[in-house]
């Protein structure tokens, strides 16, 4: 076990990884699960809490861990400015005359005063003058703020223009030093796997619940953090955590809505030559940076170009280099094997950035649909770096180049550009750096970090090469010492070869291939035709009696859903974890009959739970149901029903099964996963049922079947 396992009493049991990680970096680590023990309500982000958290419970001893959430809690209490309790907090100040409190500080230039001004985020008061010295020392206070421990005054004067806000002390929530030597020589006590499971605590999960390639992706996120110009991209599905690090990981980082750049704030205003958010900070990750219609600024896609292809921009007639890696995360909203049917992979950016030459200066793709939606289980208890920390020591690590550790043993492709070449070098530098951070490594080790970062790069050439036809294609890949080739694919052309290639053709026309009647009694056709015959459906009704088997959703209801690309589905008790499993079984048949790169629309139509707990898990189970559906490209929706209790299934093809039981047509079975009939229907014994089949129209009749 990698992961603290809980003790009967609440209180998590060290593992062996957790007693090295404090043995060897005690002080500087933190359990990962009181975190969310001191939060509560607190709007703040991860990196201020550890910090907290750091000072007070940084230890494996339990009587000052819990004597260190206590005082966490406590100064949370007593100093964290909530926004509905701001009125209280100014007042407190008032009547103290000074108090200590936690809050996001900005600050702006009065030029009329010729005085800097800050303002209090949550508090709500502003125009608060403070020190040209505190503000040249911390100019991220100029460019979108910084949470900070401030001592705030209150002095009232007669002059009406006179702020009486008066701040007294100003403290960042960060490190201000560390030991990188201390750092890198306790790396060696840490198997790869170890330090692995390390980071990936760090960042807050449980390393048991993910294999080795998902956790290298997990890693791919912090790239940014400790590779200077790192373009990084990551699509995929809702609920994967993609902008979660950006927010919370580190005080170097700013996570900014991607409807809210504009040019000023991300470069340059040449009104007044003010610099924008690349000149401060060292990641700028755009949230919600997807959506095909979505506005943009084409002056700003130009300089964003720009930059990210020589890192620097202009001011006036000045140049000026910065050191700002560039994140962008967005949804998709389809699978994979539609965009690679349909268009591509950069299919759901807005139209101004699928663009070949933007494209072109991203250094890998990071392919967020294999990135699983997270879950509650998916949190760590375990023993990680205290991530202010670990984000000092990344950044320290901007300035080191692990771009050549792989030359004394691999060689890439001689057809492989200068801008292919540069995100292969870079995704591997700062892999290097994150898994071995003291440059050494053995080849086989090197190789698994190569192959990911050519597959990050391809994953973008390629999509190009269905975008630009003037992108010449490139042969991905390397030699060893012994000059063997080595090609690298991504997983997506693995699994979908087929639709990969452009040139690739589509699967078999269905209306060309013959279709076996579907086994049990729905069918009254014979069981032989030739390629040109359809089988006919049965019509009418078909009754099962008790305890029968040999019945399945497959035999009795698909040869009607097949081809079938609406479906409605009326059932009213879609309620408990044995319901849903039947819901997710005929999923899981729709999604396996139908060509992975179409999609169908399955719309749920049932009734919530009376009683408020069992409604609340029934929620949490159909939400899984429609994440779990969609990465099978199936969207499912769910409706309330109308009313009554009649079941039926509805489809575009003009079917309507009248379903006397709804999907619960099978009898309760005590013998759990040991049980046959867990993985095959036709095993169980059924409850007594009836299934009517009427034929509403003859629309998409060619299609059943």
């Amino acid at each position: 076990m990698t992961d603290t396992q809980n003790l009967g009493n609440g209180t998590p049991q060290q593992t062996d990884l957790d007693y090295k990680i404090n043995l060897l970096y005690g002080g500087t680590v933190v359990r990962k699960d009181l975190v969310r023990a001191v939060k509560g309500n607190a709007i703040v982000p991860t990196f201020v809490l550890e910090y907290l958290l750091g000072q007070y419970a940084a230890s494996d001893d339990e009587a000052t861990i819990h004597a260190g959430i206590n005082a966490v809690r406590k100064i949370l209490a007593d100093h964290y400015v909530h926004r509905n309790e701001s009125e209280l907090v100014k007042s407190i100040i008032r009547e103290k005359g000074r108090h200590r409190i936690i809050d996001r500080v900005s600050v702006v230039l009065n030029e009329k005063e010729d005085v800097y001004q800050a303002s209090f985020e949550n508090l709500g008061i502003r125009g608060v003058v403070i020190d040209d010295g505190i503000v040249q020392a911390n100019e991220k206070l100029l460019v979108g703020g910084v949470w900070c421990i401030c001592d705030v005054e209150y002095f009232h004067s007669d002059d009406a223009r006179t702020v009486p806000w008066i701040l007294g002390s100003l403290k960042p929530i960060q490190m201000s030093r560390f030991d990188f030597g201390g750092y890198l020589a306790s790396r060696e006590g840490f198997t790869t796997d170890e330090w692995i499971d390390l980071l990936i605590q760090s960042i807050g999960f449980n390393p048991e619940m993910f294999g080795r390639r998902a956790k290298l992706l997990q890693l791919i996120r912090l790239i940014p953090f400790v590779e200077r110009n790192y373009n990084l991209i990551e699509l995929g599905p809702k609920g994967t955590g993609k902008s979660h690090i950006f927010s919370e990981f580190s005080p170097h980082g700013m996570l900014i809505s991607g409807g809210e750049v504009t040019v000023p704030k991300l470069f340059v205003n040449n009104s007044n030559g003010k610099i924008g958010l690349v000149g401060y900070w060292d990641v700028v990750a755009f949230d919600e940076f997807a959506g095909k219609k979505k506005r943009t600024d084409k002056a700003l896609v130009d300089i964003m170009k720009n930059y990210m292809a020589n890192k620097s921009f202009s001011r006036g007639v000045q140049t000026l280099g910065a050191e700002a890696s560039m994140v962008f995360v967005g949804n998709t909203s389809h699978t994979v094997p539609y965009m690679l049917k349909n268009s591509d992979l950069f299919d759901e950016l807005p139209e101004a950035y699928h663009d070949s030459a933007y494209l072109d200066r991203l250094h890998c793709y990071l392919p967020g649909w294999e990135v699983d939606t997270i879950r509650g289980e998916m949190f760590s208890t375990g023993y990680g770096f205290v991530v202010d920390y670990l984000a000092e020591v990344l950044r320290s690590m901007r300035n080191s180049d692990f771009s050549d550790k792989y030359q004394p043993y691999f060689t890439l492709g001689s057809d492989i550009s200068t801008r292919d070449r540069d995100g292969i070098h870079k995704t591997f530098s700062g892999l290097m750096k994150l898994v071995y951070p003291t440059g050494e490594a053995s080849a086989e080790e090197i190789e698994e970090l190569l192959r990911f970062a050519i597959e990050g790069r391809k994953r973008v050439k390629d999509q190009i090469l269905r975008i630009d036809a003037t992108f010449e294609p490139v042969s991905f890949g390397y030699t060893d010492k012994s000059s063997d080739w080595h090609p690298v694919t991504t997983l997506e052309e693995d699994e979908y070869p087929a639709y990969y290639r452009k040139t690739a053709g589509p699967r078999a026309n269905s209306a060309t291939e013959s279709t076996p009647t579907p086994p049990g009694p729905v069918a009254d056709a014979p069981a032989v035709h030739s390629v040109a015959e359809k089988p006919r459906l049965f019509e009418g009704q078909r009754d099962f009696v008790e305890n029968q088997r040999g019945v399945s959703y497959e035999q009795i209801l698909l040869p009607y859903l097949r081809g079938a690309t609406e479906i409605e589905l009326h059932d009213p008790y879609i309620r408990m974890s044995h319901q849903g499993r039947n819901l997710v079984e005929l999923l899981a048949l729709i999604a396996s009959a139908k060509d992975p790169a179409d999609e169908v629309n399955f719309k749920l139509f049932t009734t919530l739970d009376d009683d408020p707990n069992y409604q609340q898990k029934q929620l949490q189970m159909l939400n899984q149901i429609i994440q779990g559906a969609a990465q099978q490209g199936l969207n499912v929706e769910i409706a309330k029903d109308p009313g009554g209790h009649d079941r039926w299934i509805r489809t575009d093809t003009g079917w309507r099964i009248n379903l006397g039981r709804g999907l619960d047509i099978f009898q309760k079975s005590e013998g759990g996963w040991f049980d046959l009939g867990t993985s095959h229907q036709e095993f169980r014994q059924v409850r007594a049922f009836g299934v009517t089949y009427i034929r509403e129209t003859s629309q998409g009749v060619a299609s059943d079947g």
